[in-house]
Parts: structure tokens; sequence; C-alpha cells
């Protein structure tokens, strides 16, 4: 039998927000799984890609295996999928899991539904290259921000009664009808919403330039003078204007919820929750699809009337973003991330000091699992030979295989692993 549990080599996305070098988690897993990669101190290292996906599907280090990639492996080898996920997922891997460095904000983007995802494509594929969703979780690594979901309607009123440029990009029309909006009315809540958010999105570019500069104006000012600038959301909105000067999406502070993110916790990005990752550290699983309809924080295509049609415009408070993790009552050492889609889960496995033998049990579900912290030997009747495991180590496993870990490190370890739980 060919082995069936095999480490990998990953893609690395070096896009233009990453953090640079070794600033970057993704350097860092890169340098310390293989110590002949030359970090280039002056370049972003984004994105780790663990996965499939055409633009970088992983490498299979096994000079027994004949395939190259882990899609060509796959291919040939469909059974390793499960066989529900086989069956469901048309014989493809139906999750891509990556490492994400941010260091400057990502586009404001918003992800279709199928439906609309099916759509888009057929309409405009040179923008939406597949007909999938794109549903979204991400786990931080180091402390981590993100716009995401729009903020409760109070907090948005405060704003427009408290930074006159944001209200005269709305208008006094729009602006009353969502202060008159009433919360025992969702419907109307989310249709003032919407009517503000699109008013602001589609507002004549010289004109919003010239309320953000006057914006940018006041605010550092008031900062100079040591005056508490929170009212308007300051820090942040000076913090996008210097990244993205004169771009639209340094607004959308005022709608969209700050949410901090502290290792361990996740957020899940459903379809059409507006979001915007800001800066930290993740790990992040998504169902495989390149669709993004983004309108702002972003020199690329910006979709602007897609995107205000398919948000969706219910309000809630930051804490209502983060995803909780559940402790296994099977094992204590594994916390699971189960997000409310067919696509994904992802396991958070923290091996303490005092455990020297642990066993990665067995799932119906071919598996990804990173190394983030610990040393270990891994061994599996379905490896060829034994693995060595470190920071930044990638391991597939395929539908029903489990690793014995031996560990070697004092501080015991942390993985996160990818898989499918149908």
């Amino acid at each position: 039998l060919p082995p069936a549990v095999f480490p990998l080599s990953c893609a690395v996305q070096n896009y233009s927000w990453g953090k640079l070098g070794l600033e970057s988690e993704v350097a860092k897993l890169l340098a310390s799984s293989d110590p002949l990669v030359q970090i280039q101190p002056d370049q972003p290292y984004a994105e780790l890609w663990m996965g499939t996906h055409p633009r970088g599907d992983a490498i299979i280090r096994d000079n027994r295996i004949p395939q190259k990639t882990l899609g060509q492996w796959i291919a040939d080898n469909p059974a390793c999928l499960g066989a529900k996920v086989k069956d469901v997922f048309q014989g493809t891997l139906p999750f891509l899991f990556k490492v994400l460095s941010v260091n400057t904000a990502l586009s404001i983007q918003a992800h279709p539904n199928k439906e609309l995802a099916a759509k888009l494509h057929a309409q405009f594929p040179e923008h939406y290259p597949d007909a999938n969703h794109k549903p979204e979780m991400a786990i931080a690594l180091t402390p981590f921000e993100g716009l995401c979901g729009f903020r409760p309607v109070e907090e948005i009123v405060s704003f427009l009664q408290s930074v006159p440029e944001l209200r005269a990009l709305i208008g006094e029309v729009a602006a009353e009808q969502l202060e008159r909006s009433g919360s025992d009315d969702p419907r109307g809540v989310s249709a003032a919403l919407r009517v503000c958010f699109t008013r602001l999105m589609k507002s004549e570019k010289k004109f919003f330039v010239d309320q953000l500069n006057m914006l940018v104006k006041r605010i550092s000012q008031e900062a100079a003078e040591g005056k508490d600038t929170s009212g308007s959301n300051g820090d942040l909105l000076l913090r996008l204007h210097s990244q993205y000067p004169g771009d639209i999406g340094c607004f959308t502070i005022y709608f969209l919820n700050l949410v901090r993110l502290e290792p361990g916790e996740a957020m899940f990005l459903g379809a059409n929750e507006p979001h915007a990752y800001l800066q930290g550290d993740c790990v992040e699983c998504m169902a495989c699809s390149d669709n993004t309809v983004r309108a702002g924080l972003t020199p690329k295509f910006i979709d602007v009337l897609t995107l205000c049609e398919m948000l969706n415009y219910t309000p809630a408070p930051s804490s209502a973003k983060i995803f909780p993790a559940v402790q296994s009552q099977l094992d204590p050492s594994v916390y699971l991330y189960d997000p409310p889609v067919p696509d994904f889960a992802i396991m958070r496995i923290e091996i303490p000091a005092s455990i020297k033998l642990y066993l990665v049990s067995a799932v119906d579900s071919a598996s990804i699992l990173l190394v983030i912290q610990g040393t270990a030997v891994g061994t599996s009747t379905a490896a060829a030979s034994e693995m060595s495991l470190r920071r930044g180590s990638v391991l597939f496993i395929s539908a029903n295989e489990s690793i014995s870990l031996h560990l070697s490190s004092p501080d015991g370890m942390l993985l996160f692993r990818a898989c499918c739980l149908l």
C-alpha cells in the first residue's frame, strides 16, 4: 500500500499586506520547518497555503510517492478523503487551510453564498473564478484584530452624531432614518442600515476624499492636543488612513465591529458577512473558493454594488462575533471549532508537557496537521517511516489513519488540525 500519511511542503504567498521577514509567523514556521529556506528580511510573508488549491498545491515530501503534489495524489487516491467526504465533495479536498500574518489591513470584503456565487461566476468569471461559497474561520495565534459584521445601531448612531464628515457623506435623510429606526422592528433597522452603508460606499470620489481629509486633519489636531478621540474612533482611523490614504474603506470603521481575538479565540465569517482583517497572525480555514467581493482598503477590483446588495445587515455586538471552541469529552487536549457549514472544522490540540506519548486519533475525513509549537517523532502504520515533527511541520493524514507522537520537547505541543466532519 502507498503511504497514506506523509509530510507536505506548502506554498507561501507574498501579498503586500503581509508581515515582513521574520516578523511574520508564516516566515518563522517556514524557517523552522526547513533550515535551508532563506527568509528575505524586506519581503512580506503573508499566507501559508496547506491544501490542493491550483495556485498553491502542496508538494509531497516522500520520495516513495510518485505524485508530486497533494492535489494529484488525492485525484489518484480519492478514498483517502473518507467515504462520505468523497461523495459529498466529488472526490476533492473540501477545504483550504492557511496561516496568515497580517501587517496592514486586508480589503473590506464579503464572500457570496452558493446561489450568488453561481450567478457571479456565470456573469463575471474573470472576477469570480468559481461557483462555490467561501465561509472562513480564523483562530488567533497572536493578538489579532479585524473588522467583522455591523455594529449595534446605537454605536453607529453615536458616530453619526459625533463625526460630522460621516454624516455629510450619508446625508441627513438616511442618517435620521437610522436614528429613528426602533429595536422592535429589526427589518426596519436592517433596511435603514442598508441605505446608510450603500450611500457611504457609493458617494462621489471627490466628495468623500474631501470629507476624509477634513476628518483626518481634525482628528490629528485633536490627538496632538492630547484630546480623547475615541468618540470618532480616532486611533483606528489614522492607522487605516496611513495605510490606504484617500480610501473609502477608512469610513467603514464607523459601521463595522472591531473584534480583538486573544490567541486561541476564533471568529467565523459566514456568507455575506462584511469583514477585513487588520493585524496579527492566525490560522484560517475556508471552503475551496476564491470568490471575494471587495469594496475598499484595496487596489484590487472593487464591486461596490454587489457588496452593498449582498451584505447581511443584522447588527450585533463585537462579543457575538467570537466563535467558541468546545473541549472534547473524549480527549481533554482537543478543542473543536465546528462552524455551521459542512466544508471544514478545526481542532486545536494542546498536549501538556506531562504527556510523552500522544495519539492523534483517526477521523473519517482526510485532515491536515500543522505544528505550531514543540517537537516529536511521529509514527503511523500508514506512514513509510518515522516522521520528525517540529514547529512549521505539516502532515497530510488520510481518513481513518492515526499517528503516535513521541514528544521530545520539554513544554508540550500545540497543533492545529483541519478536517471535514460530516
